[in-house]
């Protein structure tokens, strides 16, 4: 059937069942680029750190408290504009939270105190936080079925990608410039994106379907087209099992068990991978290497993350993605328990924390995968903003936990022993949620078709 037909089909069946065209993957790749934003600008601020100490001649603390600014941003932004993105609209939250992230890097480089840029921090976050909600359901959203978990896993590896590329970048531009480069560079970029989400990612079918703004059938159709599918003739019934307007309805007695065991999941798994990606430079400076050592091991722990990531995408096309997450978990226990014996060559350390990388990274991917699965369309980005941000405040405690047992006269083994907790606590919750409802209708059909 052509673009020019008209079906009575389902819109969502017309994408789900249908191979993706050019304008879907091209959609797919811009969330991708999006989500690298966050990687940059979380390890920009790691390398911009030194130029700020020097300039402003603050203390660590001081510091401290600038560096959680962003984080905290992120946990609000993903929580309140969550909700706002599935009332609203993926296309309106992915353009204000590009925006909101343009104005806070620019002027975080213009900032001529701490207290100035805590709070352009606190903006920056803002942003990033609701984008990071809106761009997981819009890459599940352009995906078909078969993709799903694919498109997902690859928009979440935009992560290691930016600070891998973000982190390079950012090195050099210190050499040639003071701290606030790294902004400004950040702040172009980041509107840059501005045009290119503008003119490729449009509102999402499924989005369409579910919330019925004015014209519904006729911006469906224009999507359809523009997609390279045939229109409808109607849109689907919609659900109204559920109050479809409240972003609480993820704390509803149906969706409760989800939303609080993805929410422990990833609060407690992203407490061990902050543990990996925010203490390693400190780690490898103490067995005696030097900085430049230290930002390379870190550069190879993101290059792990971003191939566990591939890897567990291209998996949850043919495998269950609950369980290939929690064997992903499972490995990071290991990995990460290994990581804590040390190393005695650069070699070796680079070696494990590349691997450790890539299975705690898979992890964090296989749970963006569950957020997308789990939730449903018209709470999709809700419930993915609320574990995303109460999950964030693990990323923050995660280094202040660290740093306690430390002082604590722990180990790096016994210290990377407690914090592997946190991905095996992980795997108990993905077992608490259970199967989801497709799994469990595929195990109860035979093989004959019949039940």
């Amino acid at each position: 059937m052509t673009s020019d037909q008209t079906t009575h089909t389902d819109p969502r069946t017309l994408l789900d069942d249908a191979p993706m065209g050019r304008a879907q993957i091209l959609a797919v790749a811009i969330t991708v680029a999006l989500n690298a934003l966050d990687g940059f600008d979380v390890l920009a601020i790691s390398f911009a750190a030194p130029g700020i100490v020097a300039e402003w001649n603050i203390n660590r603390a001081e510091l401290g408290v600038v560096l959680a600014m962003e984080l905290i941003g992120m946990s609000l932004g993903s929580i309140m504009l969550g909700g706002l993105t599935d009332r609203f609209g993926r296309r309106p939250a992915n353009l204000g939270c590009l925006m909101l992230m343009t104005v806070g890097m620019l002027l975080s480089a213009t900032a001529g105190s701490v207290i100035e840029l805590g709070m352009w921090r606190v903006l920056t976050g803002i942003g990033i936080g609701g984008m990071l909600a809106s761009i997981n359901a819009t890459a599940a959203e352009y995906a078909n079925r078969k993709s799903r978990n694919l498109c997902v896993s690859l928009m979440a590896i935009g992560y290691p990608l930016g600070a891998i590329v973000g982190g390079t970048i950012a090195a050099q531009l210190l050499r040639l410039f003071d701290w606030r480069a790294v902004f400004f560079f950040g702040a172009g970029m980041t509107a840059l994106m501005i045009p290119l989400t503008f003119i490729l990612l449009k509102e999402t079918v499924p989005y369409l379907c579910q919330r019925r703004p004015a014209h519904a059938l006729e911006k469906v159709n224009r999507e359809l087209r523009r997609l390279g599918h045939p229109t409808v003739d109607r849109l689907p019934e919609v659900s109204t099992d559920h109050d479809e307007t409240s972003p609480l309805a993820i704390f509803n007695p149906a969706m409760l068990r989800t939303t609080l065991m993805l929410t422990l999941a990833y609060f407690m798994h992203i407490a061990t991978f902050y543990f990996l990606l925010k203490w390693i430079p400190e780690i490898v400076v103490g067995m005696g290497f030097t900085p430049a050592h230290a930002a390379g091991v870190l550069i190879w722990a993101n290059i792990g993350g971003a191939s566990g990531g591939i890897l567990l995408g291209l998996l949850g096309r043919y495998l269950p993605i609950r369980q290939i997450t929690m064997a992903a978990l499972c490995l990071s226990v290991v990995t990460v328990i290994w990581f804590g014996q040390g190393a005695n060559s650069l070699a070796h350390m680079s070696l494990v924390a590349g691997l450790t990388g890539f299975c705690t990274n898979a992890g964090v991917v296989g749970l963006y995968a569950l957020f997308a699965q789990r939730f449903p369309t018209a709470h999709r980005a809700s419930g993915t903003g609320f574990a995303i941000g109460v999950g964030r405040g693990g990323a923050a405690l995660s280094p202040i936990v660290v740093g306690v047992l430390f002082t604590m006269g722990l180990g790096l083994q016994g210290v990377a022993v407690i914090m592997a907790l946190g991905a095996a606590i992980a795997v108990a919750a993905l077992l608490i949620l259970g199967k989801s409802p497709a799994e469990m209708n595929k195990q109860a059909t035979r093989p004959d078709g019949r039940t």
